[in-house]
């Protein structure tokens, strides 16, 4: 399994283009598409929800008067024929409905499924007695806040308490970017057709998702290859497929090398945590390159690690010039490097890391300090280089490299990301809630892993030893990046679920790593 291979992630209007790619270009009629996805979706309703039996449960089924309360209806259909006692609410009239949508109405009412019309002088409904509830209102193309008696009924929808099921998405959620402006129905789970959309998985509207699942139509993958979705999915899978072989009979030569270098006075736990995440994600050997002073206590905070004291700026105990020929002579000994945790902003310093990134011979991950070192002369990072550079700003980082506000950037970390990998010729990661990881060809994964509990300090520290293990153990590079913001935000959520977001610190994710992995090759 390759990066090309991962699911897109579309907007409404991607998915409008392939839905008319498969109907018009491929003669696959809509009928058809509307069936298979009312029939996914129940089987996944009987088989997730029910336990795979949903004999004499109560759920009631609201629809719109599109193509979404179409598949509702099917839906409707299939649960009623595994013998659920299924009602519908239409809001609006059963004479609005037109097209596919009519035709499944007209199945169901040949079913004698009852159908209830709600206008606008209907009463209040009352939703609480049913075991489960479907949202087929809105979809995906909806925009803006939802008005009239759609408002009331997802507003009781809601104040029922019970298990809601969302068809392709929850119905007030903005699908190209998130957005919720009033009334929105939470979903236990939502069941996206072909393709999830961008706003699922964007905050604040993810919170109203719930756990996501992508039912198959039967659209082929020739329609949405058409399309050239430029956003991805990075998926377990993936990392499954991803994670490279142990041979039995190897040793720590086999499994690589890394190198961090980094360190400062009062900064010696970044390059101690990324030092440890390196070693835990299964590197053979890790070298810490500090500055001379904080050898010992780098010795005390990362036991596994090697520790190399390079020279240091006189009394500012930062690393100094007039290593630069030793700690380049120390790239050869290696499989990745990581420049930047804990590095420091001395002046000398940051001329320091300018001439390492220029003469760097390994794969090379750009993090923290590192970064900064290239705020106000972009040059060397635009230079094209046989040796991959892997980014990993957060947004002040992001903004000061491309020269943009904070606000820009936060608003539109996805277009960041890419912009910075086609202008570095770089892989850039854009930390963040999601994260975004962009390649120079213009595509962007999104990372669907990690927690409000990872916004504390050193935890982009763990991201960059991750990252680099996975580079030193031989992966490719975009390769060893995608499962680097995986693994990093599963262990996040492991860690979370363990000692709680409010208290998890970056070690509690070192200490979470093992775990991960072993889930992971399971």
């Amino acid at each position: 399994m390759t990066p090309n291979d991962l699911p897109k992630i579309v907007t409404a209007a991607q998915m409008r283009a392939i839905d008319e790619s498969a109907i018009a270009g491929m003669g696959i009629p809509g009928i058809t598409l509307m069936e298979n996805a009312g029939r996914g979706i129940a089987t996944l309703i009987r088989d997730r929800i029910f336990e795979g039996d949903v004999t004499g449960k109560r759920v009631a089924i609201v629809c719109g008067r599109g193509n979404n309360g179409g598949d509702g209806f099917v839906v409707g259909r299939y649960l009623a024929e595994w013998l659920a006692q299924v009602e519908f609410y239409l809001i609006g009239e059963t004479a609005k409905v037109k097209g596919d949508a009519e035709t499944n109405l007209k199945r169901a009412i040949t079913m004698e499924l009852p159908v209830t019309q709600l206008r606008d002088d209907s009463p209040v409904l009352d939703l609480t007695e049913y075991d489960l509830l479907v949202d087929a209102i809105f979809g995906t193309g909806f925009r803006g806040p939802i008005s009239g008696k759609a408002a009331d009924v997802v507003d009781a929808m809601v104040r029922g308490e019970v298990r809601i099921v969302a068809v392709d998405s929850p119905s007030g959620l903005e699908s190209n970017n998130g957005i919720v402006e009033g009334s929105i129905v939470t979903a236990s789970n939502t069941m996206a057709l072909a393709c999830s959309k961008r706003g699922q998985w964007m905050w604040p509207g993810r919170r109203h998702v719930g756990m996501l699942d992508v039912v198959d139509i039967g659209i082929p993958p020739e329609a949405v290859a058409a399309e050239k979705v430029l956003l991805s999915l990075i998926t377990e899978d993936f990392l499954r497929a991803s994670i490279p072989v142990r041979p039995p009979d190897g040793h720590k030569g086999t499994f690589g090398k890394a190198l961090i270098v980094g360190g400062s006075v009062g900064m010696s736990g970044a390059v101690a945590l990324a030092a440890n995440a390196c070693m835990r994600c299964g590197v053979g050997l890790t070298y810490a390159g500090v500055p001379a002073s904080l050898a010992d206590v780098i010795d005390i905070k990362a036991t596994e690690p090697v520790v190399l004291p390079w020279p240091e700026v006189n009394k500012r105990r930062v690393l100094a010039l007039r290593g630069l020929g030793e700690i380049v002579k120390a790239f050869d000994k290696v499989d990745a490097i990581a420049i930047g945790p804990g590095l420091s902003r001395h002046h000398e310093t940051q001329e320091l890391v300018r001439r390492l990134v220029a003469r760097r011979t390994k794969p090379t991950v750009l993090d923290a300090d590192g970064l900064n070192a290239f705020e106000k002369d972009q040059s060397i990072l635009a230079e094209p280089s046989d040796h991959p550079l892997i980014i990993t700003p957060h947004v002040g980082e992001m903004a000061r490299l491309l020269g943009r506000s904070n606000e820009s950037v936060a608003s539109d970390r996805e277009t960041a990301a890419r912009e910075a990998a086609t202008r570095f010729h770089c892989i850039a990661v854009m930390k963040g809630a999601p994260t975004f990881v962009g390649e120079p060809g213009g595509q962007v994964y999104l990372n669907p892993t990690g927690n409000s509990g990872m916004g504390s300090g050193g935890v982009g520290d763990v991201l960059t030893g991750i990252i680099a293990s996975f580079l030193a153990q031989g992966c490719e590079p975009l390769t060893a990046t995608l499962m680097g913001v995986y693994v990093h935000g599963l262990a996040g959520d492991f860690a979370a679920a363990d000692v709680g977001e409010r208290s998890m610190v970056a070690s509690d994710m070192i200490a979470a790593l093992p775990d991960v992995l072993v889930f992971l090759e399971e």
